[in-house]
């Protein structure tokens, strides 16, 4: 593993900061079969997000590095092949995390030139991965940006983010709080095959029914919409249905690019799964990394009379106890997958 060049003056939009006297120690667990956690200290958690990018936040935190979703589309994965890692396997199995992440974020929020600038988190890999159970890094990471006033975004497929509830609440009462969830397809037997340690539609529903109990305005993320196994008018009908009826207030979506080495990863698995698709993907992705303006124009005219009819067209935010006047910050959407919202 390649950890010698990675120093703060070094950014691949991931976990910046690691030099190798910053791995702690690299441990298995029985109850993450299969699963490498590489423990490191980091030397900083906020990583600038250019302007130029259109995000609607200027910091994202990332508090691992690798994810156990292992969802085969995944545009992050190319990022773990900077530790010499692959991008297929590695980055299901290969976890990095940031022990000291807490004590970084508050020391970095305590400097005079911190404008409580919005901060995004998920915008790379899952803060709520099943790994989030055993670190416990997302508590205390919460209470250091309310506490200075700090507003953030979540963005998660984890339904683990439903422990911090109470907290998030809190947090809410002070400063600005966004949360988002993302969620593909209803079809549980298809995004099994997709994201194969994702929690199953049915928990990220009712994530989402949580989220709108605890007074939050739950946004989703129909992300990706994948050609030919999610895009169906009775796929998405049936999708923003069962968002509607969990409480979602608003969605957007977004179709699936392949960039990097995910494009290789995601095509091997449809060889596998769908073969059959194959030729078609050529055909859709063969211009590069992105559909052509034609099918997202075309999944654009499908998808806007079923938002409206489910009325998922409200509001992102959360439902502030405190000052209803004050504005929710706009919905996250990872810098990696920037495209205009469909509808």
């Amino acid at each position: 593993m390649r950890w010698s060049e990675q120093m703060i003056d070094m950014d691949d939009g991931g976990l910046p900061g690691l030099g190798r006297s910053d791995l702690v120690r690299t441990v298995t667990t029985p109850e993450f079969a299969g699963i490498t956690f590489h423990e490191v200290l980091c030397r900083s958690l906020l990583n600038p997000v250019p302007v130029t990018s259109g995000m609607p936040f200027r910091f994202s935190v990332n508090t691992f590095r690798g994810c156990t979703h292992a969802c085969r589309y995944c545009f992050a994965r190319p990022t773990h092949e900077y530790l010499d890692f692959d991008a297929g396997d590695d980055f299901d199995r290969q976890i990095v995390v940031k022990l000291n992440a807490a004590a970084v974020l508050r020391k970095e929020l305590r400097r005079r030139s911190w404008q409580r600038e919005v901060v995004g988190l998920g915008t790379n890999t899952d803060p709520y991965q099943r790994a989030e159970g055993r670190y416990r890094l997302m508590p205390p990471i919460i209470s250091a940006l309310a506490s200075s006033g700090t507003p953030f975004s979540i963005l998660t497929k984890g339904a683990l983010l439903r422990r911090d509830l109470p907290l998030l609440r809190q947090a809410a009462d002070v400063v600005d709080v966004s949360l988002s969830v993302s969620l593909a397809t209803a079809d549980a037997e298809l995004a099994g095959r997709l994201d194969p340690g994702a929690p199953a539609p049915r928990a990220r529903l009712e994530l989402i029914r949580s989220l709108a109990d605890a007074g939050f305005a739950p946004h989703v993320m129909v992300a990706p919409v994948i050609p030919y196994l999610t895009d169906s008018t009775a796929q998405l009908d049936a999708l923003l249905a069962e968002l509607a009826a969990a409480g979602a207030a608003s969605v957007s979506a977004i179709p699936m690019h392949l960039r990097g080495s995910t494009r290789g990863w995601f095509l091997q698995w449809l060889a596998d799964e769908h073969p059959a698709l194959l030729k078609r993907y050529r055909v859709l992705y063969g211009r590069g990394a992105y559909v052509p303006g034609e099918y997202s124009a075309r999944l654009a005219q499908r998808l806007r009379p079923l938002v409206a009819a489910h009325g998922l067209q409200g509001r992102s935010g959360p439902v502030p106890t405190t000052d209803p006047a004050v504005a929710s910050p706009p919905v996250p959407v990872p810098a990696a997958m920037a495209e205009p919202t469909l509808f």
